[in-house]
C-alpha cells in the first residue's frame, strides 16, 4: 500500500483513494485590511536657537538620549548678555532717581497751585517732567526685562519630553537665529503612516486595532488615530496613522506591513491543506452519497491560522476531502477514512 500526506492507496482489484472528509465550519472572523508604511515618529519636536552671534559652550546630550520637558540640552556663551543686562539695570536705576525727583517738585507745584508762589507754565512743567519720568521707568523696566528674556535664550532646553533624534549642536559653533540644534520624537511615541486602497477608506474609523509585522519578527499593535482626508494622486491611496501600543519602540524609518481590522463577520471555512490550485484557479473536491468526489471551483477569502474562507462556491451541507486532492480527478470514487463499511 502507497501513503501520502493523509491518503492511501489500496492496490487491490478497485483500488480506491481512502481520504479524510470534512465539513465546512462557520466561523466567526474579523475583516482585515492589508496595508503597508513607515513607522514614523507621531509629532517632532525642535529645539532652536532664538538668538544670534553666540558660541556653543557646553552640550549635555547625544543622539538616543531620553530627555524630559524643560530639561537643559545644550549653553551659550552669555558674558555679553550679562553686560548689557548690568547696563539696563542701572539705566533702571538712574530713572528711578529721577522720577523720585520730578515726584517731589510735582508734590510742590500742586501744593502751590492757586497760591500765585508759582506760575502756571512752571506747575504744567514740574507736572509734565513727572509724567516724563514715569515713562521713562516703564521704558528701562522694559529693556531690563527683554535683557533677561535674551539671557534666558543662552539656555537650549527640551520643548517636550522625548527621545533625542537629531543633534546639529557643535561645541564652539556660532548660532543664528532659528539654527536647528536638537530634534526629537515627542513623548517617545511612534506610528506607522499606512496605505491602504481607497476602497476600504470610508470603512476604516478612529479606534479600530491593527496589528504590525515590526523589525526581527516583533508583532506590533496599535489603534487607528487618524484617515487622512486626501488620497495621494501619485499613487492613488489613502495614508491611515496608525498609534503603536505604549510600550512600543520600534526603530523609525522601518517599513512594515501589517493588518487593519475592519469588524467581526460569520466565514464559511475549510482547511488551507482541502484547496488544490491548478492554473492560479482555487478547486475542492467534494464527496457524494455514492462516495464519489466532484471537483468544484471555489472563490476565496480571508485565512487564519490553517483554514481558509469560501466567499462562492461551497455549500455548507457538503462533505470536503480535507488533503489529498491533488492524487482525484473528478468522479473518481474514494473511501472515507473512518466510515464503517
Amino acid at each position: 500500500m502507497l501513503a501520502g500526506r493523509g491518503a492511501t492507496f489500496a492496490q487491490a482489484g478497485g483500488a480506491a483513494l481512502t481520504v479524510t472528509a470534512e465539513a465546512p465550519v462557520e466561523r466567526e472572523w474579523p475583516e482585515t485590511v492589508l496595508a503597508g508604511g513607515w513607522l514614523k515618529p507621531w509629532h517632532e519636536a525642535i529645539s532652536a536657537a532664538e538668538i544670534s552671534g553666540l558660541r556653543i559652550t557646553d552640550v549635555f546630550v547625544d543622539i538616543g538620549s531620553v530627555v524630559t520637558k524643560g530639561q537643559v540640552l545644550a549653553r551659550l556663551t552669555d558674558d555679553i548678555v550679562r553686560a548689557d543686562l548690568r547696563k539696563e539695570e542701572a539705566l533702571l536705576a538712574t530713572a528711578k532717581v529721577d522720577l523720585a525727583k520730578a515726584r517731589g517738585n510735582a508734590e510742590r507745584a500742586r501744593k502751590m497751585k492757586g497760591s500765585g508762589v508759582l506760575s502756571d507754565e512752571k506747575i504744567i512743567e514740574y507736572l509734565s517732567t513727572e509724567q516724563t519720568a514715569m515713562a521713562g521707568i516703564e521704558s528701562a523696566e522694559a529693556l531690563v526685562e527683554s535683557q533677561k528674556i535674551r539671557l534666558s535664550q543662552t539656555t537650549i532646553v527640551a520643548v517636550d519630553d522625548g527621545l533625542i533624534t537629531s543633534r546639529s549642536a557643535q561645541l564652539g559653533a556660532v548660532v543664528t537665529s532659528g539654527t536647528e540644534l536638537f530634534r526629537l520624537v515627542r513623548q517617545q511615541r511612534i506610528e506607522w503612516q499606512a496605505e491602504v486602497s481607497t476602497r476600504y477608506s470610508p470603512l476604516i474609523k478612529e479606534g479600530m486595532p491593527a496589528t504590525i509585522d515590526g523589525p526581527r519578527g516583533q508583532r506590533l499593535t496599535g489603534t487607528v488615530r487618524l484617515v487622512a482626508p486626501t488620497v495621494s494622486t501619485d499613487t492613488g491611496r489613502t495614508l491611515v496613522y496608525v498609534s503603536l501600543a505604549a510600550g512600543s519602540r520600534p526603530p523609525i524609518g522601518f517599513y512594515a506591513t501589517g493588518q487593519i481590522k475592519l469588524r467581526v463577520a460569520p466565514a464559511l471555512t475549510v482547511p488551507e491543506t482541502a484547496l488544490v490550485s491548478r492554473d492560479g484557479i482555487d478547486y475542492l473536491f467534494t464527496i457524494d452519497a455514492e462516495e464519489r468526489v466532484r471537483r468544484i471551483r471555489v472563490e476565496t477569502g480571508r485565512r487564519n491560522e490553517g483554514e481558509v474562507e469560501i466567499i462562492s462556491g461551497l455549500t455548507r451541507s457538503a462533505m470536503v476531502v480535507k488533503m489529498g486532492g491533488a492524487f482525484l480527478s473528478d468522479g473518481a470514487i474514494v473511501r472515507v477514512e473512518g466510515k464503517a463499511r
